[in-house]
Order: C-alpha cells, then sequence, then structure tokens
C-alpha cells in the first residue's frame, strides 16, 4: 500500500479479514501512523482533540495487522510492469499487488510560499501548525468557500476569532450544494459572525517583514489578517507517477474494479474509476468512500471480479449544523424540500434533473436523509443519472 492512511489501511485491515496470510507493507510519507482527516478540520483544530485521538487505530491494534509500517519516506517512483515502489530514501519494495492511496495535494495560491502565516491544511501537522497560529493572532482570513473552508471559518469562529471568508462562488459551498442549500448555509455563516466576500477573486497576498498582513481582493478591497488559509481546492498526488505508464488525468485512471493497471490499484482521492451503474468516471473525495472502496480493492486482490458501485456520500459538520448528501446533489439541480423546514434548521431535500431523482440531503436530519436514499440507488438503477 502506497499511502498509509484511511485507504491504505482499510485495504490492509480487508485483506487479513478475507484470510490473507503474505506480506503487508505500508508506506506513508508522513511520520504518523494512520489518521483521520476529517477531525483536522474541526476537532484537532479547535484543540478538543489531542492529536493521538485522530489515530486510526491504538498501537495495538496496528500489531494486530502483521504488516510492516515504513512511515516518513514517500514514493517517488513506480515501475507498473515490475510492480517496485521506490521511496525518497532510496528503498524499493516490490509485490504481487500495488495499491495507490497517496490521496490529495493541497492548491496553493501564488506568492504564499514565501510568507509566514499562510498555511494549507491537509496533514496532521498542518493542522497543529495552523492551530498554534489562530491562537497567536485574532484575525484569519481563509481563501476557499468550499467545505474546507468552509469549516476551517466555522471551527475558527467557535474560538472567538475574527474571520472573514472569501472566495469566487456565489454562496459558501454553492458548487457543492446548489441553491437553495448552499443560500442557507451563508446565512448561517454570516449569523454567525464571520465576514464574507464571495464571487471575487484573490488579486495577491500582502506582507511585511516576510508575514502576511492581508489578503487583497481583485475589487481592491484590502482583508487585513494576522494568519491566512488558502482553501482553494488540492489535486490527486499523481506527480510521483511520472514515467509510470499509468494513465493519470483527474487522479489514477482505473476499470470498474478500481484496477489501474495488471496488479496495480488505486483507493481513495487518489482513484478516477468507472462507476458502471452511471456510466462514466467518477472520483470521490471522502473517507467514506476510501474505506468502501478499500474493500472492492482487497476482494479483487484475492480473486474477485467486483465493480465498485457505491451511491456516492459525503458529510460535513460546521457550528450545529450536520450536513449528509447522498448521490450527486449537482449545483444547477432542482431542489424540493421533502421534510423538515428550513426555517426551524432540519430538514431534508430532494435533488433532481432533467426529472430524475440524483441525490438527496440531510440537514440536521441524518436518519430521514438515510431513509430516503434509496430513491437514489433506485434512480441509478433505472437509467444513468444525467
Amino acid at each position: 500500500m502506497v499511502g498509509a492512511s484511511a485507504g491504505g489501511l482499510a485495504v490492509a485491515e480487508a485483506l487479513r479479514r478475507k484470510g490473507h496470510q503474505g506480506g503487508i507493507t505500508l508506506l506513508g510519507a508522513e511520520p504518523h501512523p494512520p489518521y483521520d482527516r476529517p477531525p483536522l478540520s474541526k476537532q484537532i483544530l479547535a484543540g478538543a482533540w489531542e492529536r493521538e485521538r485522530a489515530h486510526l487505530r491504538p498501537e495495538s491494534e496496528l500489531a494486530k495487522l502483521d504488516a510492516a509500517f515504513v512511515l516518513g519516506d514517500a514514493a517517488v517512483r513506480l515501475d507498473t510492469a515490475a510492480r517496485e515502489v521506490v521511496t525518497a530514501s532510496g528503498r524499493a519494495f516490490r509485490a504481487q499487488a500495488v495499491v495507490l492511496a497517496t490521496g490529495l495535494t493541497a492548491a496553493r495560491l501564488p506568492g504564499q510560499d514565501g510568507l509566514a502565516g499562510v498555511h494549507v491544511l491537509r496533514t496532521l501537522d498542518d493542522a497543529l501548525a495552523l492551530r498554534a497560529a489562530l491562537l497567536a493572532g485574532p484575525r484569519l482570513v481563509v481563501v476557499g468557500e468550499g467545505v474546507l473552508g468552509a469549516e476551517v471559518a466555522a471551527t475558527a469562529r467557535g474560538m472567538g476569532l475574527d474571520v472573514t471568508l472569501a472566495g469566487m462562488g456565489p454562496a459558501v459551498m454553492a458548487a457543492q450544494l446548489g441553491d437553495p442549500v448552499s443560500t442557507l448555509l451563508t446565512r448561517l455563516h454570516a449569523e454567525r459572525g464571520v465576514r464574507l466576500r464571495l464571487g471575487v477573486a484573490v488579486a495577491e497576498l500582502t506582507g511585511s517583514g516576510g508575514h502576511v498582513t492581508g489578503v487583497r481582493l481583485t475589487s481592491g478591497e484590502l482583508l487585513p489578517a494576522d494568519t491566512v488559509v488558502v482553501a482553494t481546492g488540492s489535486r490527486p498526488a499523481t506527480g510521483w507517477l511520472e514515467g509510470s505508464g499509468l494513465t493519470v488525468g483527474d487522479g489514477v485512471e482505473c476499470d470498474s474494479r478500481c484496477r489501474a493497471a495488471d496488479g496495480v490499484y488505486a483507493v481513495g482521492d487518489l482513484a478516477s474509476w468507472h462507476h458502471e451503474t452511471l456510466g462514466r468516471r467518477l472520483r470521490l473525495e471522502n473517507r467514506t468512500n476510501a474505506v468502501d472502496q478499500a474493500q472492492i480493492v482487497a476482494a479483487n486482490i484475492l480473486g474477485d471480479d467486483r465493480p465498485y458501485i457505491p451511491v456516492p456520500y459525503f458529510w460535513t459538520d460546521q457550528y450545529d449544523v450536520k450536513i449528509q448528501a447522498h448521490g450527486l446533489p449537482h449545483p444547477d439541480a432542482d431542489v424540493e424540500v421533502i421534510e423538515g423546514d428550513p426555517e426551524q434548521n432540519r430538514f431534508v431535500a430532494l435533488y433532481r434533473r432533467s426529472g430524475a431523482v440524483t441525490g438527496v440531503l440531510g440537514w440536521n436530519m441524518a436518519k430521514a436523509a438515510r431513509l430516503h436514499r434509496q430513491r437514489v440507488a433506485e434512480a441509478m438503477q433505472a437509467r444513468p443519472v444525467p
């Protein structure tokens, strides 16, 4: 397993549950044992959890896995034909099957690497460094109105910081949730005291003495900042696969079995696979997908022939709101509230495109949303989602 986070660990555990007795090696670029990423922007950043609580398994459970963990040594090259992975230290590992699970790389703004106080949030170390920065200065500017930017803004407001959220979208998470849900989420942030600068791009980061002092927008407005978080997206961590012979586009391109080449598989944020039911390629960025996909990969490594055909799912927690989405809640879909009431802070919304159900979303109504998930599954089976 190249990647020692949720996806890689889940494949290893599934192999053992299914009776695999051979050797298993997990290679990780970071020095930490496998940990959970969703808490980084919430519990870890807020200081509600110590770092060890984010670990996916205690040391005793990892020991029972009887796997070799090679941590702090990033993979730098893959020989697909030989199924050999070479790490930054020069070590080479060969295997009957290689699973790629290197996840994502955070996008960065021009000029940010030369300024202290500008952060991205992808790793545990990123979260700890950002928390220290937030405790040192009260003014935070978050660049990016997507899931991560919204979660960081919510956490920082809960810590009492002065927060401005800037982004090019018309509303918070508009690209993920569409209107009217993104409008409600935007209102929630405004009500909690976040200053919003939406529909406008960043022109530059300003600094003094090597430390960031603000974010200048293309409108000309300068947003003063002690700390800036850049949450403008991410890209699959595929740079190390150059020359491997694998097809790399928006992630590592796989067939419906999550197979990128003979004996080479991909899972999690990195994997772009053919979803047979939807009839098109899909790549999902969340831990649920990584763990579910890992079960299929493990089964196929051991000789099964199973397609990965999930109903897509993601969630986000912001303030006292828990949002769960099943299916694909396209931003241009028609949205209907079918249970609850947005004004009561609890509702279920159904998404349709061209009359076909594409997704269901629960806003503080997780159980009800799960019950309606079947409508999404049935619509997927009936015909490809438009």
